[in-house]
């Protein structure tokens, strides 16, 4: 073999596996967010200089143990492990209080394996699909990232008050890019930054207010009441096959078809709504949890494996809420990746991968993340969730998030590029909270501004 591609495969499987461990810890931890999560430390890695399929396996590794791990706190501690566990927790509960937190988690977990194995190469042919269109789409780029912009607008939490802040929200990138301009100061990850981790900041203004920090308080320390762990299987990996029974495989691969041919819709959305659908065709009260439960946790690893994949692979632009938000340095790092803002063209992992290394190297990163993560939330579940809820700090985890975003805005635009995120994630963060304004469809409207708006002010 060429010692070149040997050594490639070596750093991308080093690389997954470090994706995998990382983020399998952090799924632990609830409300840990992929965007504020995935993205910085995706972002890190591009910028340490890692090869491209290193990059690629890192992201795609973490993201699937993420949305495995994501299951523990969700349906032992009744708490979402991140945001498109919020779909899960209601089912969830419901079988917490019928004594089963151990058969949820199961289920959860082994809907989000099989999905993850097979999203990665459907994925990967719908790209191939439509890639033909690529040179139309990419000369087309800010006409499609203004339509794309409204459309996740509109299918977002907000709805018509999403699509209507869209023109305020550039307005302000627009003016912010004005004013970095006169310092021959241009920003780009300090946007995508700021926006990654709005609700935090928002929050942390919160706490300096003496009314806001009012609401945040709590009279008494929250209780959390652990299930004994019950086993059911010999062995240390179980066949995620014979956890599911033979209708919550169906309903799990039919969910995950569908969910993979997607990338446009939100995520949280897209598991919403197949989760009803699922639900509706199943009578009996407890099955129809456990399925729906199943289902609904497989989504989230094939939504999210699609949306980062599809638009990569067949375009190379950010045109979906997770490319735009969590797996956006994938597409936009400068200065190793670029997309123009002036023509559409793009320099990241669409020009130096093939389609079968994102074929390869991502049914490696779903291996490496089956691995880690499976056995490990099946087997050590209990144990984990009672360890992260009594030891782990949840303020020493966004301590250590903020500094290595402090870190990475001053070197891109020292005091300017620390404003621009301060000022962003407030705006956003509060625009979220207050409207359902969130970070995907923000991420969006940043590329309306930086593509939309220049090919707008041209035209006219």
């Amino acid at each position: 073999m060429d010692p070149h591609l040997i050594e490639q495969i070596a750093v991308a499987a080093g690389m997954g596996l470090i994706g995998a461990v990382v983020f399998a810890a952090i799924g632990l931890v609830s409300g840990t967010d992929e965007t504020t999560t995935l993205a910085p430390l995706t972002l890190l890695t591009v910028l340490l200089g890692v090869p491209p399929a290193g990059v690629f396996t890192f992201f795609l590794a973490g993201a699937v143990a993420k949305h495995m791990t994501h299951a523990v706190p969700t349906a032992l501690l009744g708490i979402p492990g991140d945001t498109m566990a919020m779909p899960l927790l209601q089912d969830a509960n419901l079988l917490r209080k019928l004594g089963v937190p151990h058969i949820a988690l199961r289920k959860m977990v082994s809907g989000a394996i099989i999905a993850a194995f097979v999203a990665v190469p459907l994925a990967v042919l719908f790209a191939v699909m439509l890639a033909p269109f690529g040179a139309f789409i990419t000369k087309t780029a800010p006409w499609i990232f203004l339509a794309a912009a409204v459309l996740i607008a509109y299918f977002s939490a907000g709805r018509w008050a999403s699509v209507a802040l869209l023109v305020p929200f550039v307005v302000v990138i627009l003016a912010l890019q004005s004013l970095t301009a006169k310092y021959d100061v241009k920003l780009s990850i300090s946007y995508f930054l700021g926006i990654a981790i709005g609700p935090l900041i928002a929050d942390l203004f919160t706490v300096l207010s003496p009314a806001g920090r009012q609401r945040m308080s709590r009279d008494n320390v929250r209780k959390f009441n652990l299930a004994p762990d019950v086993k059911g299987w010999s062995g240390y990996f179980p066949n995620p096959f014979k956890v599911l029974d033979r209708s919550q495989t169906r309903w799990t691969l039919s969910t995950a078809l569908v969910s993979s041919a997607t990338f446009v819709f939100s995520p949280v959305a897209m598991t919403v709504v197949l989760g009803e659908i699922v639900g509706s065709r199943i009578k009996h009260a407890y099955h129809r949890l456990t399925t729906v439960l199943s289902a609904r946790n497989g989504v989230t690893e094939a939504t999210y494996i699609a949306e980062a994949l599809i638009p990569l692979i067949a375009f190379g632009l950010p045109l979906s809420p997770v490319a735009a938000g969590p797996a956006a340095p994938l597409f936009n790092a400068p200065p190793r990746f670029t997309v123009d803002s002036a023509t559409g063209q793009t320099h990241n992992l669409h020009n130096l991968m093939n389609h079968w290394e994102f074929l390869g190297y991502g049914m490696l990163a779903v291996i490496l993340a089956a691995v880690v993560s499976y056995p490990f939330a099946m087997n050590y579940a209990r144990r984990a969730a009672l360890f992260v809820s009594r030891k782990v700090s949840h303020e020493a985890i966004i301590a250590t998030f903020v500094g290595l975003i402090i870190v990475i805005s001053v070197w891109e635009g020292q005091l300017l590029g620390l404003l621009v995120i301060l000022t962003m994630g407030l705006m956003g963060g509060l625009l979220s909270r207050i409207f359902g304004f969130n970070t995907g469809v923000q991420f969006m409207g940043y590329y309306t501004a930086v593509l939309s708006v220049p090919a707008l002010v041209k035209l006219l």
